[in-house]
């Protein structure tokens, strides 16, 4: 599904990750763990395309293909899902409208077809209604006023509006309660066409997911 093959990232001129070589298997649930500051994140942000990251040499290989240099829209509707730590406010723009023009550009990249308001509709219904999320949240501008626990359970709508290849979660049961955790578990564990990269601390979130390969990172560097 994914392979990094000899990847060195800087910002700013200053080296972030060096010689990263790994692979994620189709179906995984890959957990990445290592001290604050290893380049958990770093790693991760650069797969989906952060363009504050500079990929010095090295390739990002993507079911066969090389994106190293592909932007992170054409990443996006490629397959490979982000749901980050800190996500942007976006005052002016609904949830409805930011999933529907997701899910759209998502359907004309695979098929060339356009989606009609009508299956747009019964989709995001029935996967609101398998998270319980409230009607009202859908005409609320994006992330704006939304708890942490709340933004986590935008993002599982968003991941099963889309079905991903790839989903790459950071962090994602950080700022959630009990029962946002136990949805996010339940959500992944449902999701066996996708595959999953994590970054998470939490032993038992990691067992409750199913965790079938570990990589550690250290110092901007694998530890073997």
């Amino acid at each position: 599904m994914l392979e990094i093959k000899n990847l060195c990232v800087s910002m700013n001129k200053k080296p972030l990750l060096q010689n990263i070589n790994m692979v994620v298997k189709d179906g995984a649930r890959h957990r990445l763990i290592g001290h604050n500051g290893s380049g958990k994140s770093t790693l991760v942000n650069t797969i989906a395309g952060d363009t504050d990251y500079k990929i010095d040499s090295g390739k990002i290989i993507f079911n066969d293909i090389d994106i190293t240099h592909e932007n992170a829209t054409t990443r996006s509707l490629m397959g490979i899902f982000l749901g980050a730590q800190n996500v942007p406010e976006i005052p002016g723009l609904t949830v409805l409208s930011f999933l529907k023009h997701s899910m759209a550009a998502h359907k004309h990249f695979e098929s060339g077809k356009e989606l009609s308001m009508g299956e747009f509709l019964e989709k995001l219904e029935s996967v609101r209604n398998q998270l319980d999320i409230p009607k009202e949240w859908l005409n609320r501008a994006v992330n704006v006023g939304f708890s942490g626990g709340e933004r986590k359970r935008i993002m599982l709508l968003r991941l099963l509006l889309t079905e991903p290849k790839l989903a790459i979660l950071d962090e994602p049961d950080s700022g959630a309660d009990k029962n946002v955790q136990k949805q996010i578990i339940d959500t992944i564990n449902k999701m066996s066409k996708t595959t999953f990269l994590f970054i998470s601390h939490q032993d038992n979130f990691a067992s409750s997911v199913k965790i079938t390969e570990t990589t550690t990172l250290s110092n901007g560097k694998i530890v073997i």
